[in-house]
């Protein structure tokens, strides 16, 4: 499963969705609500093709936990998905790289709640829009009163067809003063000099495109 989706995997507790549904069999934690400590970092999987609503909720309740998120998911019909994170845990940590392959409809909508202070939030997605298509991706992050020194990212960044359409909408509300709060929102355009590069060692126009699509894709790292 994981060669199939390209999924770097460590040692740590999972929580593996695949399509939008809970695999316990692959899983060593039994849900996303975090009430204890765990000696290993949590990573949640969350792979597949996606259709209609679907959600993911992260809360985390205990102090010094760091929690990483792998979603690598498209689609082929309409979809919604959903996630919202509540950091309540201090000094724990949760970093996110999200990979959406749209194919049809897309909205996506991230919500990251800060509730205590030292907690860390930092969400990176990124967008391939395929032709003719359609995708909203919005983002909140909450840094609520009584929550000084937090770190809060949600990024968007996308690589589409001329033909598709996209929406961003990433912002803030700050209650308290934060270690770092940033939000921002790309699109991907190759530069000439990288085009001419992989056409002189011998790509076609369509391979030009695809390693450039791959590229973007694969070039994130857990910040």
């Amino acid at each position: 499963m994981w060669d199939e989706f390209n999924i770097k995997t460590f040692p740590a507790e999972t929580v593996v969705f695949r399509d939008g549904v809970f695999y316990p069999d692959l899983s060593t934690l039994p849900n996303t609500d975090f009430h204890k400590t765990y000696e290993k970092p949590i990573h949640i999987i969350y792979v597949g093709e996606i259709a209609g609503k679907n959600q993911l909720n992260v809360n985390i309740f205990t102090e010094n936990q760091k929690i990483f998120l792998s979603a690598k998911i498209k689609n082929k019909k309409p979809a919604f998905f959903n996630i919202f994170i509540k950091n309540a845990g201090k000094n724990s940590e949760f970093r996110g790289q999200i990979i959406l392959e749209n194919k049809n409809d897309l909205n996506f909508d991230c919500c990251a709640e800060h509730e205590s202070s030292n907690t860390t939030i930092l969400v990176k997605t990124k967008l391939l829009a395929h032709k003719n298509t359609f995708s909203k991706l919005s983002g909140i992050a909450n840094i609520n009163q009584n929550c000084n020194n937090t770190e809060s990212d949600i990024s968007f960044s996308a690589i589409s067809d001329k033909s598709a359409k996209i929406e961003f909408h990433p912002s803030q509300r700050i209650s308290s003063i934060p270690q770092k709060a940033e939000h921002s929102a790309s699109i991907y355009q190759p530069t000439v000099q990288q085009i001419e590069y992989l056409r002189e060692s011998g790509l076609s126009g369509t391979e030009v495109k695809d390693v450039l699509k791959e590229a973007f894709i694969n070039d994130f790292s857990w910040f």
